[in-house]
């Protein structure tokens, strides 16, 4: 070996030490995320995950129920099983079955466990009320009924802090914001989008809401106000859908595909659309990425469609801000993936997320832990989390209010509370007001038995004026319950009608000035 060579040996080593330097540089606690698949006898087995084409997770989990659409004759059905039932599941289970049309798109109530939203292609939209251990018979009633799309309906989101609003969008190409305590629609939005569209977004205070389009544009929205803010044409090249979700910092996550239809993800500054932070190439793979965001680790989970692998990424402040972690990869591709809420994670083995990826046959749960020696409870794996208790109310959200969600501590794990039932079945029910209420259901004490008492009159003459007299207060204050509900409502129509005359306005002085 001449001394040239020599040279160039002893110089080997340096390279590596400069690539374990950069190394050095990222530190994170979920650089060595572990994901595991769980165990044959743990899974949901003879389950027929359906089969329609729409690019939906088609499964929903909480930390009492999971729901998974599945193939139904003569309409649509879903199922919803205990969190943690296992095994076989006979097809004699009683299911939701109330639609005349495929289900496309299922999800959970933040802020109430035994709540569930279902869309279908029967152009509407259904509220139902789980019973605590499940159905014990099949459920085709729905406490609310949403009908204001013209075509079939496939996205759904919840508001992330007011409780009872839910917003839809259907193939009509139409945004429909609903107050489901009262099944009014609140705001429709139908000149947004000229195409159909593909996702839709909250931002963390539900203010703003981001959508992706057939016609490639990103765009951030004001539902109260009917307005886009901010658009960005051609976010990504390619003609294969998108999908957007909002960080928790307020930034934009979207994933899509390049003129060369090679998968991409991207991350945007929602204060300047006109470029994107970074772009990160993926794959050449036809499956539509469905992103998870997970606020509270900051991390997000692409899982494609078709696909038998899902990758992680952390999302930071250091360039180049979209960081590969690493991914989970079996030999089955997932026809959806659902992903549990983070007040359902087994905190003491260090689980940080988990998914419940749909086979032809079977669900299967798949964990993410981080690996930790010590027992105790790891507060910087889990930070404060998004808890049940909204931080509004729907009236308040309309009225222009906003707020993050209220958050709550998994130190000791997390308990889910039992159900609450009627939620939905109007203003004077919702659970939020019971304790905020301006009257009481429970009659005052009457002064006037304690006195008739101390005087020694006739205590059952005394006994049936004091029931009347109860019985009196109990129907004026349900009188002025009512009036207050009906107060409530008419609110809430005068602002819809209001935001519609604007749009109306907006639209005749375009007319007027011969913009259209």
């Amino acid at each position: 070996m001449g001394p040239d060579e020599k040279e160039q040996e002893r110089r080997k080593p340096s390279s590596r030490v400069m690539s374990f330097r950069r190394g050095v540089v990222r530190q994170s606690k979920f650089r060595h995320v572990f994901a595991q698949a769980w165990k044959a006898e743990h899974c949901l087995d003879d389950v027929r995950v359906s089969r329609v084409t729409w690019d939906g997770p088609l499964c929903a989990a909480n930390p009492k129920f999971i729901a998974v659409v599945i193939e139904a004759g003569g309409g649509g059905a879903f199922l919803v099983l205990p969190l943690a039932k296992s095994g076989r599941v006979d097809q004699n289970t009683p299911t939701v079955c109330g639609h005349a049309a495929p289900v496309l798109d299922v999800q959970w109530c933040p802020h109430d466990d035994n709540v569930i939203a279902s869309a279908s292609e029967d152009c509407t939209v259904k509220i139902w009320q789980i019973p605590d251990g499940g159905l014990t018979s099949p459920m085709s009633e729905a406490v609310v009924t949403l009908e204001g799309h013209s075509k079939r309906v496939g996205i759904l989101a919840w508001h992330p802090s007011a409780l009872n609003i839910l917003l839809t969008a259907g193939c009509d190409n139409v945004l429909c914001v609903w107050d489901v305590g009262t099944g009014e629609l609140v705001y429709q939005l139908s000149d947004a989008h000229p195409d159909l569209i593909y996702s839709v977004s909250w931002n963390r205070e539900g203010n703003v809401l981001c959508t992706t389009c057939k016609d490639k544009a990103l765009r951030v929205i004001d539902p109260r106000r009917g307005t886009v803010l901010k658009v960005r044409e051609k976010a990504h090249e390619g003609t294969r859908p998108m999908r957007a979700v909002f960080l928790a910092d307020g930034k934009i996550l979207t994933t899509g595909f390049s003129r060369m239809s090679e998968r991409q993800v991207a991350l945007w500054d929602t204060r300047d659309l006109s470029e994107p932070m970074v772009t990160q190439e993926m794959d050449t793979s036809n499956g539509v990425l469905l992103p998870f965001y997970d606020p509270d680790t900051n991390m997000v989970y692409l899982c494609g469609k078709g696909d038998c692998t899902i990758r992680y990424f952390e999302v930071t402040d250091e360039s180049p801000y979209v960081h590969f972690l690493s991914l989970y990869s079996s030999k089955e591709p997932q026809r959806g993936a659902g992903f549990l809420s983070k007040r359902g994670v087994d905190v003491n083995k260090c689980e940080i997320a988990r998914f419940y990826k749909l086979h032809e046959r079977k669900v299967e749960p798949i964990s993410m832990t981080v690996p930790r020696k010590s027992d105790l409870f790891q507060g910087d794996l889990y930070p404060d989390t998004a808890g049940l208790e909204p931080a509004l109310l729907a009236e308040d959200w309309i009225a222009g209010q906003d707020a993050p969600p209220i958050l709550v501590s998994l130190s000791g794990g997390y308990t889910a509370p039992p159900s609450k039932c009627g939620t939905l079945r109007g203003r004077p029910k919702l659970l939020s007001q019971t304790n905020t209420s301006p009257t009481s259901t429970t009659a005052p004490a009457n002064p006037m038995a304690v006195e008739m008492e101390s005087e020694g009159l006739d205590h059952g003459q005394g006994r049936r004026d004091v029931d009347g007299g109860i019985e009196r207060v109990k129907k004026e204050e349900d009188q002025f319950s009512d009036i207050l509900t009906e107060i409530r409502a008419l609110r809430a129509l005068v602002l819809a009608q209001g935001h519609r005359i604007d749009v109306l306005e907006r639209q005749l002085a375009r007319i007027e000035d011969g913009e259209v």
